[in-house]
């Protein structure tokens, strides 16, 4: 079943509209980067997707039913914008903060059973982050408190991941280890994955599908077509629009 369907998609906060005539469609198995300036609806159209905000107008569906109507939330990990600098002074350690995860699906009253316990374990050697179990989370560095937030998202084995600019505070080295974390769960755990990020210039490397939001919808679709496309040329410049694609086959990056 198709994850993410979006028609016609309006969404405001007050009498602006923050999206306008979104229409989009991820299909199982594919890793988008959406993308676009500040102010651009990118955090907006996750949280229409959860449920979090409802649509002024159009539809949104996950996993074919409305948000308000869905229940199977281990099917869906979701890791917010500012995670990191919220856990910073969070009395948990990491075992703790990744077992939060199966607590949340649960219903009242939410206690952790031997299965649960598996589950942490496997996903703390599964994300290297094992011998950080028992640390607080905000004496971590900010690339393992990530990882350990990602674990949190990730524990119950979801069909669909999306993350809100999880990398917004890294340094370069822990933005490449998430990253490669990130395709790592793409192709061998087959994760459907949703990548809100700021950094256009850094997508193309890591995602296969590209959504580019300006409020509405300026580009969608894989980045060979983005680098083969006079719109976008038109609209980034030919230099900018190689440089977002990072495909091989574009002229300027010939011998």
């Amino acid at each position: 079943m198709t994850p993410i369907e979006v028609e016609r998609l309006e969404a405001a906060y007050d009498i602006e509209p923050a999206l306008s005539g979104v229409s989009w469609r991820v299909e199982a198995g594919e890793f988008w980067a959406v993308v676009g300036p500040n102010g651009s609806g990118k955090s907006t159209l996750l949280k229409t997707v959860l449920g979090l905000l409802r649509p002024r107008s159009g539809d949104v569906l996950l996993f074919g039913r409305y948000p308000a109507r869905f229940r199977e939330w281990r099917r869906v990990g979701y890791m917010p914008q500012f995670a990191a600098g919220a856990t910073a002074h969070f009395p948990a350690t990491v075992r703790e903060v990744v077992a939060l995860g199966r607590l949340a699906t649960k219903r009242f009253p939410r206690l952790r059973g031997r299965k649960d316990a598996v589950a942490v374990e496997e996903t703390l050697k599964q994300f290297d982050i094992a011998d950080l179990a028992d640390r607080p989370i905000g004496d971590l560095s900010g690339g393992q408190r990530q990882r350990a937030l990602l674990a949190r998202a990730f524990v119950n084995r979801p069909d669909l991941l999306l993350l809100d600019e999880p990398n917004a505070a890294l340094d370069p080295a822990s933005r490449d280890e998430f990253y490669a974390l990130l395709r790592r769960l793409h192709r061998e755990a087959g994760a459907t994955i949703v990548l809100v990020t700021h950094d256009s210039a850094e997508a193309g490397r890591h995602a296969n599908r590209m959504l580019y939001l300006d409020r509405t919808v300026v580009f969608s679709g894989t980045f060979q077509d983005f680098c083969r496309s006079p719109e976008m040329a038109a609209r980034f410049g030919a230099q900018s629009q190689h440089v977002i694609c990072h495909q091989h086959d574009c002229p300027e990056r010939r011998p």
